[in-house]
């Protein structure tokens, strides 16, 4: 099936340069083109895309960020997917906590685009080469959980096969990578997942793994 796709923009010339990546592209489809927070809030609902490309800096009124905070509590199955110039640490987690599960840049090209969507939605978590060594960077001092902690209390909610789960989501295994290893579906991989995040409170496996090795 065809991956849905939405587009959140307030420049129009990158609005559209986006617009025609999709539309020229078999596997994808374009379900709409935003230029404001509003707009999009007012759309996507209606729209339900697999996945949703947000800009941060929208102009006026509220940001992508803001929008992917109020979009994600109410439809946590729409993929979110920052799209944008900024590099800074500070917009990349922010983006982050508030429900995205990939970030790329603008100068991505379009091959890199695509397979970054595609990517997002067999479960990954795409990121531009540069913004993912930021995230491996905020990483890579922790260490997993103790017992005993707070946070590894807040994991023995989880089952044993979640706990599993979000050890290969922890090593950046996709969910059809996690399916074969464990000898169950894509599907079942996916309803764990949405599990894991329900019982820990966090929107994506950014935060899952936030969670995980106790930041």
């Amino acid at each position: 099936m065809d991956i849905s796709i939405c587009i959140v923009d307030d420049n129009k010339d990158i609005r559209s340069a986006l617009e025609q990546i999709v539309l020229m592209s078999d596997g994808y489809q374009l379900l709409g083109s935003f230029g404001s927070a509003e707009e999009a809030l007012q759309q996507i609902p209606l729209l339900k895309p697999d996945i949703a490309l947000m800009d941060i800096n929208l102009g006026e009124g509220e940001s992508g960020i803001d929008c992917v905070r109020h979009l994600k509590a109410e439809y946590p199955e729409i993929l979110f997917m920052m799209c944008t110039v900024y590099e800074d640490d500070e917009k990349i987690f922010e983006a982050l906590t508030a429900g995205a599960s990939g970030y790329i840049l603008k100068k991505t090209a379009p091959h890199k685009l695509l397979e970054a969507i595609r990517e997002l939605q067999e479960g990954g978590a795409p990121m531009s080469s540069q913004i993912a060594r930021k995230v491996v960077t905020a990483f890579q001092h922790n260490k997993p959980l103790e017992k005993g902690t707070a946070e590894s209390s807040a994991l023995s909610v989880l089952s044993n096969r979640e706990k599993e789960i979000l050890e290969l989501l922890a090593k950046g295994m996709l969910y059809k990578e996690i399916a074969a290893s464990l000898f169950i579906s894509q599907e079942t991989v996916r309803k764990h997942v949405y599990h894991i995040y329900e019982k820990l409170h966090v929107n994506n496996r950014v935060e899952a793994i936030n969670k995980y090795f106790g930041r």
